[in-house]
């Protein structure tokens, strides 16, 4: 495992080089363009990588909850959803990690991620449409996926990660607006015969400056979605491993793909750290080059396809169902462990109504709400900024303390 790691994690700095290459040279060329002479160059180059560093350091302190703020995130105690408190303590024991920070974004679309900076400062949210739809053990499996990325310290990468893709499109944003507004402006340098030939060496480092500052944010998107898909692989056959069950996540993965309703907090930067992309429009076919994430189809045919629940019989699904190269790394499948696949868990489905309450009551907690049953079987629901120390039941009119 620890070698797997360790592959893990070179392949994600390979990745983080190759964005900061994309970044410093974007810095030159607009440098270049500003100032047309080496220290200029120079210059663009420090400010670009300045820029870079100091959004990385926050990233690296606050990255988390960033996105956690970003997504809406309400971190939420036992109470509220004692279900998720118990998968989530179990797959931390399967994967023999510290108990994370649990979180539930109010969203009905169904969507899940994991953050932090290392397994002792990691979080999962989940949102209330997720929670809404599936059963015990599609909800482990999607938990069980999550519990992988922190297992396999994929979570500080994205992090950085999408903090650069976020440094390079701003440095390109705030270069393509000045030379706009510049242009409005009149505020075109005018040069003459004597700097003519100085004038046009600067306009063509400039036509190259505006054609790099609107690839390079592509650039950087692509490379940042190779990292997120490949990452998605492996946590998909970790998940498998803990829960002993592919079924579990194949069929969540299912549910997830045929959602209609939008994931309303999530962007560009954020969509490769959910379990499914949320971006993606229902029925749109993209790309695996402009996808945030690998087919779900595809996915769930893995999964399905495993004969037991170790990296091996992950393997040898992927290798009949894809044609890239293996996602798992070699060192992890030189142990040929054996993991059975468990039966499924005794659990009655809720009907479609009973889902569509039970999210909206998620929803409710999270914002905040209490609730009260009575005797005569009204549950009452109560506002966070209800006021009374005491409520009375509409039905039956008993007076209860709140």
């Amino acid at each position: 495992m620890w070698e797997q790691i360790r592959a893990n994690k070179r392949n994600s700095i390979l990745l983080l080089m190759m964005m900061a290459a994309v970044l410093g040279f974007i810095g030159w060329v607009i440098g270049m363009a500003v100032v047309p002479n080496p220290q200029g160059g120079l210059l663009g180059v420090a400010v670009a990588l300045a820029v870079w560093l100091i959004l990385a350091m926050v990233s690296f302190s606050s990255g988390d909850a960033i996105f956690l703020a970003a997504s809406k995130a309400v971190p939420v105690d036992k109470s509220v959803h004692p279900q998720l408190f118990n998968v989530v303590e179990e797959m931390a024991i399967a994967a023999s990690l510290p108990m994370p920070k649990v979180y539930i974004i109010n969203d009905p679309a169904p969507n899940a991620f994991a953050t932090g900076r290392n397994p002792q400062n990691a979080s999962i949210a989940v949102t209330a449409g997720l929670l809404g739809r599936l059963n015990r053990d599609e909800l482990q499996g999607v938990v069980a996926h999550e519990m992988s990325h922190i297992l396999h310290r994929d979570i500080l990468f994205v992090t950085i990660a999408g903090v650069m893709l976020g440094a390079i499109t701003l440095i390109s944003q705030v270069f393509l607006r000045s030379m706009f507004y510049s242009s409005m402006m009149g505020s075109s340098r005018r040069y003459s015969s004597r700097d003519k030939n100085a004038g046009g060496a600067q306009a063509v480092m400039l036509i190259i400056a505006i054609i790099c500052a609107i690839l390079a944010p592509i650039m950087a998107t692509l490379l940042y979605f190779a990292l997120s898909r490949r990452r998605e692989y492996l946590a998909d056959a970790g998940g498998a491993r803990l829960t002993r069950y592919p079924e579990g996540l194949a069929s969540a993965l299912e549910k997830i793909s045929q959602n209609t309703v939008p994931l309303s907090v999530a962007n560009k930067v954020t969509a490769p750290m959910y379990i499914a992309n949320p971006l993606q429009k229902k029925g749109m076919k993209l790309s695996d080059l402009t996808s945030t994430h690998p087919p779900i189809s595809q996915r769930i045919k893995i999964l399905r396809g495993m004969g037991g629940a170790s990296f091996s019989d992950y393997s040898d699904a992927f290798q009949k169902t894809a044609k890239s190269p293996v996602p798992i790394p070699v060192s992890a499948l030189k142990e040929k462990e054996h993991i059975d696949i468990r039966s499924a868990s005794q659990q009655q489905l809720a009907d479609n109504k009973k889902q569509i309450r039970d999210i909206g009551d998620i929803m409710q907690r999270t914002g905040g709400y209490r609730f009260i049953d009575c005797s005569c079987g009204l549950k009452m629901k109560i506002p966070p900024n209800f006021k009374s120390k005491m409520v009375q039941c509409p039905r039956c009119g008993i007076t209860h303390s709140v």
